[in-house]
């Protein structure tokens, strides 16, 4: 049998959570479908194999479009609350120059036909902030007062970090794994689990969407429901007044030409323009214990470099991954990986280690799409001036230490966890794949809700914008202006 709802959400992350949480609330039939396990602050531990299995997907690799090297590796949650749950809950609002680029690449207006702006989405914003329940973050640990002189030296400064995490927080530093006392802030907790518990929520964990079911009624092609697998391998279908997808920046793309968009005027626009915001851990190592992996993993930011024209790049400070992806991902200081006695002997040294994030502004010149074998396949590739930011960057976070005592510098590869653009959102049909109000180009009924709508890669972490995009369309579907809703149509007809 056919199922029906008002709307089907296809993933549970930073956008799906807090569209389908507010629609739940407003009144509306929600189903919200997540291809990853359902699991709360009762199941996390400090148990970095574990969490790596059950919270994230398996890495993703895109591959070097137009020259020979290694591929860039691609990080993502995959559970109820998506890569909110297992984040390091950094809050920054967009910056100018950022709406300036959005408008730039894609003619976003707002509804009054001015450039998108920050007075557009501020309230959004803030609405975010209340419920996450936003808070400055001043409590370092000895790993932050170690290289705040580095930067001070640089003529440089380190400022707190804004934070999503209650007085609950032990700054142990379980945030990838999932907080098990539940002071971090996310989708799950804070959206979904409210209305899941009082019953205005219907949510189906472990079940992957495979295609989005389009009809033409005879006014164009438009949305109507939702072909899932279950968690018994079987297929399902759901109905629907309206779809919306955010299954993120790598996935959606690829369920949207899976689903028949890509061969539609707009469809060009589905998966191009993929943005990493590049980043890697640069480690020093002191004469101290720093212990810099018990702590929240982001606890400061330099903001000096922000703006393209600064540098483009910011660091954030301090953190050191868990000992698994220590070992892993370490390389001297040519990028040449440790192997053998050397990394074991910097191993035996982990707790003496404290490490900078440098992450870089870049072009959204990467690609999200399906190859010939029908799986997703991504590609990057990154323009002079992108190296010679990340060039900087690494410099820059190498200096730091440094000049902060430490004895060796060494540094992880280039990888991305703040993946955006692959189905970004525009006034002009020419440069987008979707309206400024989410809506595809071509499919009415259709929205998307996740990073790939942000139209040029922002400077500073994403989360909180994403979730105050996805605010700003649950606000628009719940006034009903569009007319999808069959019992609010029925109405409108009496």
């Amino acid at each position: 049998m056919t199922e029906r709802y008002e709307v089907v959400v296809v993933g549970s992350g930073a956008g799906g959570g807090v569209v389908a949480a507010h629609l739940a609330d407003g009144g509306r039939s929600v189903l919200l479908i997540e291809a990853g396990p359902y699991r709360t602050a009762a199941d996390y531990m400090r148990w970095e194999a574990r969490a790596n299995h059950e919270l994230w997907w398996p890495p993703a690799l895109a591959e070097p479009a137009d020259r020979p090297g290694p591929p860039l590796l691609m990080l993502r949650g995959r559970c109820v609350g998506g890569t909110t749950a297992i984040n390091t809950k950094v809050a920054l609002r967009p910056a100018d120059h950022d709406y300036a680029k959005w408008h730039a690449a894609t003619g976003l207006v707002n509804d009054g036909g001015q450039p998108f702006s920050e007075p557009d989405l501020r309230p959004y914003l803030e609405r975010v902030e209340r419920r996450l329940g936003v808070r400055e973050r001043s409590d370092w640990q000895r790993c932050v007062h170690t290289v705040e002189p580095g930067f001070r030296a640089l003529g440089a400064e380190l400022e707190p970090v804004m934070s999503y995490t209650d007085h609950n927080c032990l700054r142990c530093g379980s945030c990838l794994q999932g907080c098990p006392t539940n002071a971090g802030k996310n989708t799950l907790n804070t959206f979904i689990q409210p209305a899941l518990a009082e019953g205005r929520l219907e949510l189906r964990p472990d079940c992957e969407a495979r295609r989005i079911l389009v009809a033409d009624r005879g006014a164009g092609p438009e949305a109507a429901g939702v072909e899932y697998t279950g968690p018994d391998g079987e297929p399902h279908l759901v109905e629907a007044d309206v779809v919306v997808v955010a299954a993120g920046a790598l996935a959606t793309p690829g369920l949207l030409i899976r689903s028949g968009l890509g061969e539609l005027p707009a469809g060009r626009h589905i998966g191009a323009h993929l943005g990493f915001h590049p980043a890697r851990i640069v480690m020093g190592e002191f004469d101290e214990v720093q212990d810099a992996h018990m702590v929240y993993p982001i606890t400061a930011h330099c903001m000096r470099f922000a703006r393209d024209e600064d540098g483009g790049f910011i660091v954030e400070a301090s953190t050191v991954q868990d000992p698994i992806g220590f070992a892993t991902a370490l390389s001297d200081s040519r990028g040449v990986p440790l192997w053998g006695e050397p990394l074991t002997e910097a191993l035996r040294r982990y707790r003496y280690f404290t490490g900078l994030l440098a992450l870089v502004n870049d072009e959204n010149n990467g690609t999200a799409g399906v190859g010939e074998d029908g799986q997703d396949r991504f590609t990057f590739s990154f323009s002079e001036q992108e190296q010679e930011r990340i060039g900087r960057a690494l410099m820059f976070a190498r200096d730091v230490l440094e000049a902060s005592g430490a004895k060796r510098v060494l540094q992880t590869p280039v990888l991305s966890t703040h993946l955006q653009g692959s189905c970004r959102m525009g006034s002009d049909p020419g440069r987008s794949a979707v309206t400024a109000r989410a809506e595809s180009h071509d499919v009415r009924r259709l929205f998307v809700a996740d990073g790939s709508v942000v139209p040029r890669t922002l400077s500073v972490n994403p989360s909180l914008t994403i979730m105050a995009l996805a605010e700003r369309l649950a606000d628009y579907l719940l006034t009903g202006d569009h007319g999808y809703f069959r019992q609010q149509a029925a109405s409108l007809a009496r």
